[in-house]
């Protein structure tokens, strides 16, 4: 609603039949805004995702929070790690059970939930997985063409190839199905922002590998590429995070990168190759993509082991972020374990983006320094933590378990 201007002078030179029309305007203006409130007012609480007074849905920011994790070791042994792990994943699923959803923010978690290993007690948070998808009654978000309503999917199928029961695969089947009858938008593409490649193409590669029907992988190959030449940058090998970010730049004057959206891209390129046949015809250029952005990610590590939310002007941003860094982190440890990054390159980045890690995790399990739900890089306070970038950590963690040693 525009507001009136309420300097004397410029009352004295409006007609009177003008400023009987402004104030009418105003007061309609006033009342539609009035009805507005009453009806947001009267909405219920489930469908606004209100949070709770103290434990909110998908994250929060306090202001003070204890102190700081001293029993944590950033040693690559197994014992170490499963510490780390079952302290951040203990912290969050006491929270998570208040309140399951469909949504981007919790399925990013649950991905998580169900990388934990079974040395790591894996099988607790896999059930609780279960209890989840069956109070969801399996159900993906509401959107039917919308990637960020699709990424639960992923969990949905990973139990069904666990468990084979038809309940936990038919809605994700189903929608994938319509989907990829949808004729494309030359004006918009489907996956037009970068953080879609984490969300919906996994659930494509995993029904392709679950129905042994490849026109799953071959929609979701022929929109990937649709969204990389749009929005990657073939010299720099980052993502921007969608077609308005492409001429934005950083104070520096360097581009402008989101350390979560990259995050999501490479996390994304790693779940589809490790479900992608290997002679699949494409393979070779996800691949090569996925290792022209390890790369690139691996040079701007910063000192501390983590990346800043703007990649490439680190000094303009106080906090690293933990999010972000944890998808690069799980990424790159994943590309080791699966023989396509070298590890003697590789390895010294994870250890040191790990111990980086540690530092944001405090003594009740809490996982600091997440920026919260936004689409480029931001402030935020050490304590900020949302569950999206839990499951970023667990998927890390779960990961740097397979290279541990005993």
């Amino acid at each position: 609603m525009a507001l009136l201007n309420l300097n004397p002078k410029y009352f004295v030179r409006l007609h009177r039949s003008n400023l009987r029309s402004i104030l009418r305007s105003s007061l309609q203006a006033l009342l539609a805004g009035a009805a507005l409130c009453m009806m947001f007012a009267s909405m219920p609480v489930a469908a606004q995702q209100l949070p709770s007074a103290d434990l909110p849905v998908a994250g929060d920011s306090p202001d003070t929070e204890g102190p700081l994790a001293k029993d944590l070791s950033p040693e690559f042994k197994k014992p170490e790690v499963t510490k780390a792990l079952r302290k951040v994943a203990d912290w969050q699923l006491t929270r998570a059970q208040v309140q399951y959803s469909p949504d981007w923010t919790f399925a990013a978690l649950y991905a998580g939930f169900m990388a934990v290993p079974p040395a790591v007690n894996g099988s607790k948070y896999q059930d609780a997985m279960q209890d989840m998808g069956r109070k969801l009654d399996w159900q993906l978000g509401a959107r039917p063409d919308f990637a960020d309503d699709h990424a639960v999917g992923q969990t949905y199928l990973e139990l069904y190839e666990k468990l084979q029961d038809p309940a936990m695969l038919a809605p994700t089947q189903h929608r994938m199905e319509n989907l990829i009858q949808r004729v494309d938008d030359p004006k918009k593409p489907l996956w037009w922002w970068c953080d879609a490649l984490f969300m919906a193409p996994p659930v494509l590669a995993d029904l392709a590998k679950i129905s042994g029907d490849r026109k799953y992988l071959d929609y979701m190959n022929h929109e990937w590429w649709i969204t990389s030449d749009l929005l990657y940058d073939p010299q720099i090998h980052l993502y921007s995070r969608d077609a308005t970010y492409l001429e934005k730049h950083e104070e520096n004057g360097t581009k402008l990168f989101w350390a979560r959206g990259n995050g999501w891209v490479i996390a994304g390129l790693a779940r589809v190759l490790e479900v992608m046949p290997v002679d699949y015809p494409d393979r070779p250029r996800y691949i090569h993509q996925y290792q022209e952005m390890a790369k690139a990610i691996a040079n701007i590590q910063g000192p501390d082991g983590l990346w800043r939310p703007g990649l490439l002007d680190p000094n303009a941003y106080p906090l690293p972020e933990v999010s972000g860094s944890a998808f690069n982190t799980y990424a790159v440890a994943w590309g080791i374990h699966a023989g396509i990054l070298n590890r003697k390159e590789y390895l010294p980045v994870v250890k040191k983006a790990w111990a980086g890690l540690l530092t944001h995790i405090y003594q009740d399990g809490r996982l600091g320094c997440i920026q919260p739900i936004g689409a480029a890089p931001g402030q935020f306070k050490p304590t900020s933590s949302y569950v999206y970038g839990v499951g970023a950590f667990l998927l890390a963690g779960s990961e740097i378990y397979n290279l541990a040693k005993n």
